[in-house]
């Protein structure tokens, strides 16, 4: 039976980080960040909250991704805009960014994956975003596989940015995209072989 996986596209990304950036909320910078930096690192919930102030490394713009479930911790740089955000979150921050946990729960332990997954509910519903089956966390880290699989990544790089020991957990993303179907069809068109 083939596993399904639910991951959002980039126009509904597109639409649920213009909600969260819009919104005027305690957390929205926050959150904006946390997504950004969840769905740019493929990162699981328990994952963002180990992220450190020592984890980031503002001259490289790289942040350093510690991994569970038995996956390689590895460094990601960081794009422009998610960069822009880790800055101004710690300068707003200030006093209360200390070295231990960047994403603190209200009684001072790291960001809970409940919270985070009723973050993502609550801003899904904003951003009307229709498939409800996908209104959960780590569909961020989904969609950040199938993404850079469709970006042109082949198996051993995207194993890599996603920190997986093992290829098999990491061959799920290509049966999802159609680029390297066409990319295939492609190449057999221009230098096949075949009779």
């Amino acid at each position: 039976m083939e596993e399904t996986i639910k991951y959002f596209t980039q126009p509904e990304l597109k639409k649920l980080f213009k909600v969260i950036e819009k919104s005027k909320g305690k957390y929205s910078l926050r959150d904006l960040l946390i997504f950004r930096l969840a769905y740019r690192c493929g990162l699981r919930a328990t994952e963002i909250g180990l992220i450190t102030l020592q984890n980031y490394n503002k001259n490289t713009k790289e942040l350093y991704c510690k991994r569970l479930k038995g996956s390689f911790s590895n460094t990601i740089r960081l794009d422009q805009e998610t960069n822009k955000l880790i800055n101004k979150f710690i300068k707003e921050c200030g006093p209360f960014c200390d070295t231990d946990i960047l994403f603190k729960s209200q009684k001072g332990g790291p960001i809970s994956r409940k919270t985070l997954d009723l973050s993502i509910k609550k801003y899904c519903l904003a951003a009307r975003l229709q498939d409800s089956t996908k209104w959960h966390f780590h569909t961020l880290k989904h969609s950040c596989a199938v993404h850079l699989a469709e970006s042109g990544l082949d198996i051993k790089e995207l194993q890599n940015w996603l920190g997986h020991k093992s290829v098999n957990n990491t061959m799920v993303y290509f049966s999802f995209t159609t680029m390297q179907q066409k990319a295939m069809y492609k190449k057999l068109e221009l230098q096949s072989k075949m009779v």
